[in-house]
């Protein structure tokens, strides 16, 4: 049970640290490492994939890369929303600041509106989304991206949360 413990705590982190623990560990057994269901939502299960993602406390991500940002939503936001079946986009050119409203995504659930991390300009929106929304649902960190921005205040990642930090977060609103 401490094994399960274990893996769920690190579940975020690089996989391959757990692993020599648990091979140590004479006692356990493969089939029951995890017998009780684990129901904690989480960021994403990949760290390489999400190691420079920045978290806003509304749920938005954004990763910059050579001095522009790929904007989406967060795992946590599309469980919430559950099946997303439009996605609301700005045009590109369209100026935003920092927590301006940008668009909204509508599901079976809910409506929700989206919320631009940054200052900057829309360069780029995903296409895709138009025809196949439930990407932001299958491939929230990837596939499912929502627009791609212009970085105009580059202080402003400062304010904006960390991987750790958002899951701490999330940790806070669901108790």
């Amino acid at each position: 049970m401490s094994a399960c413990r274990l893996v769920r705590g690190c579940f975020s982190c690089n996989f391959s640290s757990v692993l020599p623990l648990l091979a140590r560990s004479a006692q356990i057994q493969s089939h029951r490492l995890c017998a009780t269901p684990f129901l904690r939502r989480s960021v994403s299960s990949s760290s390489r994939l999400s190691a420079a993602l920045k978290f806003t406390d509304k749920h938005e991500w954004i990763r910059v890369e050579d001095g522009f940002g790929t904007v989406g939503i967060s795992n946590f936001a599309q469980e919430a929303l559950g099946d997303v079946v439009y996605c609301g986009l700005p045009e590109v050119g369209t100026q935003l600041a920092q927590q301006d409203e940008f668009g909204a995504l509508e599901s079976v659930k809910a409506a929700s509106e989206l919320f631009s991390p940054l200052t900057g300009e829309v360069v780029e929106i995903n296409e895709l989304l138009a025809d196949k929304p439930g990407l932001v649902n299958k491939s929230c960190y990837k596939d499912g991206w929502l627009m791609k921005m212009t970085i105009a205040k580059p202080s402003e990642l400062d304010s904006l949360m960390d991987e750790a930090a958002y899951e701490r977060y999330i940790r806070s609103i669901e108790d």
